[in-house]
């Protein structure tokens, strides 16, 4: 059997996939480290907070059942988040109705540009910025929000994107281009704004001051 060199979750993976039946500790521990990130990026990709919770409870059951056939030919991290992209799409599909189509600009796909791997641009997961973030990826449509997040949070190869979204290669990397885009301009034009109150707030403050 196969295994990432430096994986952190790798003795635990191996203790859950050595488990008799009805231990299910070594999962548990495996659930309690990556349960945040799993609610925040359901939350993220399907804009349903109210559902976010009971989606990455199904991700960690779609888990557990199918851990014992996990090869580790990739980190349980990778493993998991292509388990949860799946079915966060799925949801989002059934939910909204939506379809995923190749609505690629002939002439931005063709740029050379596109054609190779750009620069990655993580986004940011400090505490400070958080909030800030889902506003950011909540006033973004799901054209651009979702390859987005694939790539930049879930780190997902762009032709595995390109797949699960059922589009062109050309396209998903024009998406992302333009995700990337718009997600800098509305958090610049976010953190202005919060600027901007936070100096008026200052300033009727000093205008009342004594």
């Amino acid at each position: 059997m196969s295994s990432i060199p430096g994986d952190p979750d790798e003795e635990l993976v191996a203790a859950a996939q050595r488990a008799g039946e009805g231990d299910s500790r070594a999962f548990e521990k495996l659930v309690r480290r990556h349960q945040e990130q799993v609610v925040t990026n359901c939350r993220y990709l399907t804009r349903a907070s109210g559902d976010a919770e009971d989606l990455a409870q199904e991700v960690f059951v779609k888990a557990f059942f199918a851990i014992p056939r996990f090869e580790r030919r990739s980190s349980f991290k990778s493993w998991l988040q292509r388990i949860k992209v799946n079915h966060c799409l799925n949801f989002i599909k059934k939910s909204g109705g939506r379809t995923f189509v190749d609505v690629a600009d002939p002439v931005v796909a063709s740029n050379p540009e596109m054609s190779v791997e750009p620069r990655a641009e993580r986004l940011t997961e400090s505490v400070e910025h958080r909030e800030r973030i889902g506003h950011v990826l909540d006033a973004m449509n799901d054209t651009l929000r979702i390859p987005l997040i694939m790539r930049d949070m879930d780190e997902l190869p762009y032709q595995e994107i390109a797949d699960a979204l059922g589009i062109g290669l050309s396209a998903t990397k024009m998406r992302i281009k333009r995700a990337r885009e718009e997600f800098r301009r509305l958090f610049d034009d976010m953190g202005e704004s919060v600027a901007a109150a936070g100096g008026a707030e200052d300033d009727a403050k000093e205008a009342g001051a004594p």
